[in-house]
Parts: structure tokens; sequence; C-alpha cells
């Protein structure tokens, strides 16, 4: 068994559409690597993910509370021996963004913004998606059918068995001036005890919105 608990990494961007539901969208990815099989309860609210790895000898936790509701029958999601990516479908189409990820806004240490696929709001027309897309699917739950190389695994989440804030670029959420807070050097103000407690909501630094945005990095 493993001796630790660790809250993972995880990083989002999103899309945003108020006529094509294949267009309003989370991406969210869990770093949890060497994870065979990951226990992954999807609710429209909220998202619990647990897996352990016996190579890292750690059990990687994380909860996270929505800022809104999500399709859970129509989101998707692709495991892979580093990580677990996820695509949420939203409930409500709307063009504006989601001012943040969470419903609590606050910082949290272990929530990033995902630069590479992130694309400003006013940005988002003609920006290319993301391959991997196209491999997610829904299957068993549990993602025990994973294949050698990491492989696919597929998560009918409707039939599967949840937080905290994080704030999207451009759009401010908290303070702002705090705007860098994804930044390395801030991280080490009010540092969390990952290992006691695997969700990290002891931090009392409040998650800002970046102003950077980007182009979406293509994922094979």
């Amino acid at each position: 068994m493993s001796s630790t608990q660790t809250t993972p990494e995880v990083t989002w961007a999103q899309r945003s559409s108020a006529t094509d539901p294949e267009k309003n969208f989370i991406y969210l990815t869990i770093a949890a690597p060497d994870v065979p099989k990951i226990d992954l309860d999807l609710k429209p609210t909220s998202l619990t993910f647990s897996g352990t790895s016996e190579t890292k000898k750690t059990t990687y936790h994380v909860e996270l509370e929505f800022y809104a509701e999500i399709d859970v029958e129509n989101s998707k999601t692709h495991h892979t021996s580093r990580d677990v990516l996820l695509v949420l479908r939203k409930k409500e189409l709307k063009e504006e963004y989601w001012p943040r990820l969470l419903k609590e806004n606050k910082k949290m240490h272990f929530l990033k913004t995902d630069f590479d696929k992130w694309v400003d709001e006013d940005e988002q027309e003609g920006a290319p998606v993301d391959d991997y897309m196209g491999g997610m699917g829904g299957g068993m739950p549990g993602m025990e059918g994973m294949g050698a190389d990491g492989g696919f695994g597929g998560i009918d989440f409707s039939k599967l068995g949840a937080g905290a804030g994080g704030d999207m670029p451009g759009l401010g959420g908290a303070d702002d001036d705090d705007d860098d807070d994804d930044m390395p050097a801030l991280e080490a103000d009010d540092e969390v005890d990952e290992t006691e407690d695997g969700k990290g909501k002891e931090t009392e630094k409040t998650e800002e919105a970046p102003t950077a945005s980007s182009k979406i990095e293509e994922v094979s």
C-alpha cells in the first residue's frame, strides 16, 4: 500500500459557445503518473479523483467543486501513463467564459491555467481543437481496460459513483493586483502539506485570472 497521499497538479482551459455544445467545454488535466487504475466520480457540480501509484509510493487524491454545472453524459476522458485528460461539456450554452473553474473564489496551490490550450475568449474563432479529443470515449468505470502503453481508458460518467476556486485568464475573479498567481514564485508563500491532506484546502491565497493568451498545443 502507499504510504502517502498527494494532491495532483490540475491544469485547465476552456472554450465557450452560445450555439454549439461541442465548442462549449472545459479542458482538464490531472497529473497522476504510473497509476494503472483510477477512481473517478464525476457529477454535474463536482469531481473526485483518486489513484494509487506503486512506483511513486503515493495515492493521488483531489476534489473539485465546479463554478457551474457540466453535462456528465457528454463529457469525455483519456487516461494515459502520465495523466488523466478530460473534456467536460458545460451544461449551459453561453458565449462568455466561466470566470473561474471552481465555485469557491480562492487560490488553490495545485490548480494552474493550461496555457498550452488556452486562447482568449475573443480569439476562439478558428482556434484548433486537440487531436486527442477524437480518441476520448465513454466506457467502463474505473479505467480498468487501459492498454499496455498507458493507453485509452473510457468512463461512462453517468454510471460512476466532490471542492475549491481557479480563475480564468483575462476575466478577473478575485483581486486584480494578483494576476500572476500561477507563477512558481507565489506558490511557495503558502505551501500546503499534501501528504497529510490531499485536498489542499488550507491555503488562503485567492486564485486570480492570468491575462496571458496562448495557442492550443495539439496532443496526439
